[in-house]
């Protein structure tokens, strides 16, 4: 049990007014207690109180994952029978003493299974979305986190440039994605990756969140893959875009826009300046290129325990960036039908600006050079 994170999160919840917390299994139930649980049908909620008291309602075959009970932190097992749960729910509740008040919860990762056990046993509160406050718990990264964060990008970027030795004409957008997870997976990466690889080839390319398909690579295509590795748990997400043999002369056009984007954006943040910051820069060079319509995403998001978490990078966000956040800066141009380039680093905010974790070229790059 982390204790130290754990303290930060009740101060947390003073500031947003919270008199609890709970928490299913996912990143930030690990964040706190050091401890991984699957998501199942049997449920698992870790339940933090203001006073500083700590539950854990959990399948009595999991307790053995537990440190010692102490005066500050509880067990609270079950048994298989579903008819036990609600009342290792109810013991947790008489002893967490919330009788009213407002109890947050993560809007996007709580279920109806556990919620329903909540609200049965701390009669009295309210049930409410939490996710800001979970936001503040998390965001800001301590060096341990950026260490491991920086070892994810590099097992991700080695895993790409032994996949990339792999290619060949005919190669589909499947097969290129399976042999990827293979060698994350031989480069170090965690079981666990962040997302399974998009890659996509040609006119797919467009499609900023394209599934592999039987595409298969043929000269004059676009090859794009958006790849992330994981390190104890933190994650990696980069995105590079190359070419096969001759493409058209407007999509290397685009490929030298959105480099400079990426740039600019990489370019515009630091401690002290707003989240919109980074991505104004970015979409202020793609617009002035005459492709602004077709720059159809935020440029960047939050980026941990979680591919996608706090603080996300968008033109009206003006959470002011504090040293220690992490995100990605990722623009793109997407010409439906034609292909799409779209260029990612990791970066780490600090007090003279963002020291990206990533490092490999953002030009297009020819794919055979690259190749075996």
């Amino acid at each position: 049990m982390k204790f130290d994170r754990i303290n930060k999160l009740i101060q947390i919840m003073e500031t947003f007014n919270l008199e609890g917390m709970a928490f299913n299994p996912g990143p930030t139930l690990t964040y706190l207690t050091g401890l991984s649980f699957h998501l199942m049908e049997r449920p698992t909620v870790l339940l933090v109180t203001r006073t500083g008291r700590v539950a854990m309602v959990l399948p009595a075959l999991e307790k053995g994952k537990l440190p010692p009970e102490s005066e500050q932190f509880h067990a609270f097992p079950f048994e298989d029978d579903p008819a036990t749960w609600a009342a290792a729910f109810g013991r947790a509740g008489e002893w967490l003493q919330v009788e009213t008040g407002r109890v947050g919860v993560s809007a996007v990762r709580l279920r109806f299974l556990e919620l329903k056990f909540i609200e049965a046993a701390l009669t009295g509160i309210e049930v409410v979305d939490g996710q800001e406050a979970i936001g503040a718990l998390r965001m800001k990264k301590d060096s341990d986190e950026i260490n491991c964060m920086r070892k994810a990008a590099q097992i991700a970027q080695t895993a790409l440039l032994s996949t990339l030795k792999t290619v060949k004409a005919g190669m589909t957008e499947k097969a290129i994605a399976n042999e990827l997870v293979i060698q994350l997976l031989k480069s170090g990466s965690d079981a666990e990756i962040p997302f399974p690889p998009i890659v996509a080839i040609g006119e797919n390319s467009a499609n900023p969140h394209a599934v592999p398909t039987d595409r298969a690579l043929s000269p004059g295509d676009l090859l794009l893959v958006d790849w992330g590795a994981s390190w104890k748990g933190y994650y990696s997400d980069i995105t590079r875009t190359f070419t096969f043999g001759e493409v058209d002369p407007e999509l290397l056009r685009i490929g030298e826009i959105v480099m400079a984007a990426n740039q600019a954006g990489r370019g515009a943040g630091r401690t002290g300046t707003p989240a919109s910051a980074v991505d104004k820069a970015a979409r202020a060079v793609i617009e002035a290129s005459g492709y602004g319509p077709a720059f159809i995403h935020r440029t960047g998001h939050g980026l941990g325990l979680e591919a996608h978490e706090a603080p996300y990078i968008y033109a009206e966000n003006d959470r002011v960036l504090t040293s220690g956040m992490t995100f990605t800066v990722e623009p793109g141009i997407y010409l439906t039908g034609k292909g799409g380039v779209r260029v990612e680093d990791d970066v780490v905010v600090r007090d003279a600006g963002l020291e990206s974790l990533t490092d490999l070229p953002r030009e297009l790059l020819a794919l055979e050079g690259w190749m075996a």
